[in-house]
């Protein structure tokens, strides 16, 4: 185990001096934040300064490894992950207990993870709807606090330097039930490679969606990437093809609001849904494209 300061300066000295961690490295640095032997100051200070130094995937893997090597996973068979962002949703509602409802006579079971807010969004978080609404059978919360207690015990220090992190990538793909798929959002096509790079090697299949708010979930026209056997293909998928017309929102909505769209979900919400829904049936190879699910699915 190298002497923690070795890191911080290697992130945090300018940059004439600035390196870039090996993915070992970047598992020893992990670890050492993950238990706490080192100050606080000192955890703050590597985030910050790795975060400007610009993550490399060999860091990235460094410290996804190390997460991963602290997580208790407890098998759902025939599940997706959805990674979505620890530091939550501001404008529009959560679509996941919708879909969870859409997939149930599929046999296709839904994972989300939750904890306290991560930095710097400040928006609703899935451990705010999940702990506020009835779970059904198919749509499997996971509480990091349970099952990665080691990244969840890092919560006060993240918000106390409430600024995103490297740690805000990674952290959205731990994969507690040992899922063959999943989804991860991103705002920008050059992030596309990277994520298969990083989380790829994980699952069987993983799904990037150029999402809402930097989520999965699929509310307008956009593009979305299936990673395979070492593959990336690009697709594009638009609701007004499928007679979609859900107009989203472009104020901050409280956890009430977003808890009420939810619970009494207008028509075009529901038909969100099913196309999110439908998505994850053909991610599955439970059908053989979009349109034949759509046709399909009666809601």
């Amino acid at each position: 185990m190298t002497d923690f300061h070795t890191y911080v300066k290697a992130v945090g000295t300018g940059k004439k001096h600035n390196r870039n961690l090996s993915e070992d490295e970047m598992f020893d640095a992990t670890i050492q934040m993950l238990s706490q032997d080192i100050f606080p100051e000192q955890t703050s200070a590597f985030l910050l300064g790795w975060r400007i130094n610009v993550e490399t995937v060999d860091e990235f893997r460094g410290c996804l490894k190390a997460l991963s090597a602290n997580v208790q996973q407890t098998e759902v068979k025939d599940s997706i992950e959805i990674g979505y962002p620890y530091d939550g949703k501001v404008k529009n509602p959560y679509l996941f207990s919708l879909i969870s409802k859409v997939l149930e006579p599929h046999g296709l079971h839904v994972i989300v993870s939750g904890d306290a807010l991560q930095p710097a969004k400040s928006g609703i978080t899935t451990k705010e709807i999940c702990t506020s609404i009835d779970i059904d059978k198919n749509l499997h919360y996971f509480d990091r606090s349970e099952y990665c207690p080691k990244l969840s015990d890092l919560s006060e220090i993240r918000m106390r330097l409430g600024l995103r992190s490297g740690l805000n990538t990674v952290e959205k793909l731990l994969n507690p039930a040992k899922s063959k798929y999943a989804l991860i959002g991103t705002f920008h096509k050059p992030f596309v490679e990277k994520y298969a790079k990083i989380f790829s090697d994980q699952y069987e299949k993983l799904i990037i969606v150029q999402g809402n708010e930097g989520s999965p979930e699929i509310f307008s026209k956009c593009k979305y990437w299936v990673c395979e056997n070492g593959e990336i293909s690009e697709h594009y998928i638009n609701p007004a093809d499928f007679g979609i017309t859900y107009q989203k929102s472009w104020e901050r909505i409280t956890l009430e609001e977003s808890l009420e769209a939810i619970q009494n979900p207008s028509s075009e919400l529901l038909k969100l849904a099913k196309l999110n829904a439908v998505l994850y049936l053909f991610i599955a190879g439970r059908i053989e494209s979009i349109e034949e699910g759509w046709n399909l699915i009666i809601i």
